[in-house]
């Protein structure tokens, strides 16, 4: 069993990536059943995890901000630079326990961002290096490397407000 802590990071980094398009919604159902599981408790949380699989597709749009406005936890509009920064931190998790593998992580981050988003440049600039590494000085393994320091320090828990706030423009 995980922890409380384990599985409310979890419940987020699924709305975050949900949110994005990379998952499905029955994903965040599971996630909302493995944070009861672990022990967190609340009405919409209860309600989110009794969803059906044909339910998620309709109902986890409006379901999933109250379950995690419940718990404290804050959900993260995906068009907004806190969204897309939340996203970045759940794909980052993601590679570091195996679901992706150092390049799939380059990869989407520098689809999804480009060379936009202060928080994954690095990343950005790190998949184009994939691109040219016959040309150049470095090995897949030490850009693999590099890739899995950066996905440890946006994997890291931020300090964020309790409130999502964007960046102003």
């Amino acid at each position: 069993m995980i922890s409380t802590e384990a599985a409310a990071i979890a419940l987020q980094d699924h709305a975050a990536l949900w949110s994005m398009g990379e998952i499905r919604a029955s994903d965040v159902v599971n996630a909302a059943c493995d944070a009861l599981v672990a022990g967190l408790d609340t009405p919409g949380l209860r309600i989110l995890a009794a969803c059906t699989r044909a339910e998620a597709d309709y109902d986890v749009h409006y379901l999933l901000p109250i379950a995690l406005d419940e718990l404290g936890l804050a959900f993260y509009p995906v068009d907004g630079e806190a969204g897309q920064e939340a996203a970045a931190r759940a794909l980052a998790r993601r590679m570091l326990t195996g679901e992706l593998t150092p390049r799939e992580f380059t990869f989407k981050i520098h689809q999804r961002h480009g060379h936009e988003l202060p928080l994954t440049e690095r990343l950005a600039e790190l998949d184009d290096e994939y691109d040219i590494l016959e040309y150049g000085d470095r090995t897949l393994d030490q850009v693999d490397a590099e890739v899995t320091a950066e996905a440890g320090r946006l994997a890291a828990r931020p300090t964020v407000p309790a409130e999502p706030t964007d960046s102003p423009s």
